[in-house]
């Protein structure tokens, strides 16, 4: 962590928990008893909580959007690029929430969890979850906030998907969903990508049917390869060729199959340290979720029909070089808004980095997200930060 805190940071945060004894019903025709949300806040609500923005994560984010959970902290959360004071999100105007989903292994109610029938962690036997489960239980956060309705929700990539669902599910609950390098259901390659990362966990000596924990062991090396594999589809062409080229790490061949080119390195680096994190049943459920998400099956696989009754307004970003969730797949979602004459800002910015682009500075980018979120500040009635942020 700096030594000061940014002035456009939100600071030392709290995670905190909302437990819920209300069973939660799944798609999965299985029910959660109960569960805990872990969540953070960032900013003030208002009076009449219409400054309330969601942010929703992706595969591997967390409740911890933003800021530091300690002076030791060497880096901030996930999207602190975006949130805080002057910033994208602008806490200064807006009230942000961001849930931990179900099923995570950050604090949430997941396979990490004990099960009430034995005691025991979860494992396996913790039931899959879909983008729709998620939405419901994040409206029941909401409920407990005293939010009936989100200025926004906001999301990218499978957290564009959360958004694009919340507003079909709860139609007048979102005045805006922003979603970012996302899809309205992924493409059957994409569902290749995540089966060979989810076969290298689960034919991992270590992964014991899901049921590791009692072994005091993890599949460590399914989750190096399955990382490997996701953080490849990540970048893009050229952005590999920027950072590692074919630079060799000792600048001649060795002539075997150890380490030789940088990106083999970096690689590796990137897999062993997120097997020291991550958990394996996380990995699994949350990939699956991602294959699942169709919002366009429950209305006879016509997407048209499924935002047919939407009240959102849209503001849709794709990266030019993102082959993972392609500017194609974005335009989808906004054909189909506006053959619904829904109201849609579309923005495709041309960025090297690939899917990754959401997360990293991108002048243009942040530039339009700022305008939209502005926007969007401007019919809260809230004050713009003192740096004019919007």
């Amino acid at each position: 962590m700096p030594e000061v805190i940014p002035a456009d940071s939100v600071g030392i945060v709290v995670p905190q928990t909302a437990h819920f004894d209300e069973p939660l019903a799944l798609e999965c025709n299985r029910t959660l008893a109960g569960y805990d949300l872990v969540y953070e806040t960032y900013g003030t609500l208002n009076a009449d909580a219409s400054n309330a923005v969601l942010i929703c994560h992706a595969l591997s984010g967390s409740h911890h959007a933003a800021g530091y959970h300690s002076a030791a902290d060497k880096k901030p959360g996930w999207w602190d690029l975006c949130i805080g004071p002057g910033k994208p999100i602008d806490t200064d105007r807006f009230f942000v929430v961001c849930p931990n989903n179900l099923g995570s292994c950050y604090g949430s109610t997941g396979p990490t969890s004990l099960n009430p029938d034995t005691g025991r962690p979860w494992g396996a036997d913790f039931p899959l979850m879909t983008v729709k489960d998620w939405v419901k239980s994040q409206a029941r956060l909401a409920d407990r906030l005293g939010i009936r309705r989100w200025a926004a929700v906001v999301g990218g990539s499978l957290g564009g998907m959360q958004a694009l669902q919340w507003s079909i599910d709860f139609p007048d609950r979102v005045r805006h969903a922003l979603v970012i390098a996302s899809a309205p259901k992924l493409s059957a390659q994409n569902i290749g990508f995540n089966e060979v990362a989810r076969q290298a966990i689960l034919n991992d000596p270590g992964f014991h049917n899901g049921h590791y924990y009692a072994h005091d062991t993890v599949p460590k090396q399914g989750l190096i390869l399955a990382r490997m594999v996701g953080h490849i589809t990540y970048l893009s062409d050229e952005a590999m060729k920027q950072k590692f080229g074919r630079d060799l790490q000792s600048g001649k061949f060795q002539f075997g199959f150890d380490v030789e080119f940088q990106v083999e390195s970096y690689l590796r680096h990137q897999g062993e340290q997120f097997s020291k994190f991550f958990d394996a049943n996380t990995y699994l459920l949350m990939t699956k979720a991602l294959d699942y998400f169709d919002p366009a099956r429950d209305f006879g696989n016509d997407l048209v029909k499924a935002l047919a009754h939407v009240q959102a307004s849209y503001f849709v970003a794709s990266f030019t070089t993102d082959w993972r969730f392609s500017p194609e797949r974005s335009r989808e979602i906004v054909n189909a808004l506006l053959k619904n004459r829904k109201n849609v800002s579309y923005a495709e910015i041309d960025a090297p980095q690939g899917h990754d682009s959401f997360l990293l500075d991108n002048e243009r980018y942040l530039a339009l997200f700022r305008a939209y979120m502005g926007r969007i500040a401007g019919e809260t009635g809230a004050a713009p930060a003192a740096t004019g942020a919007a």
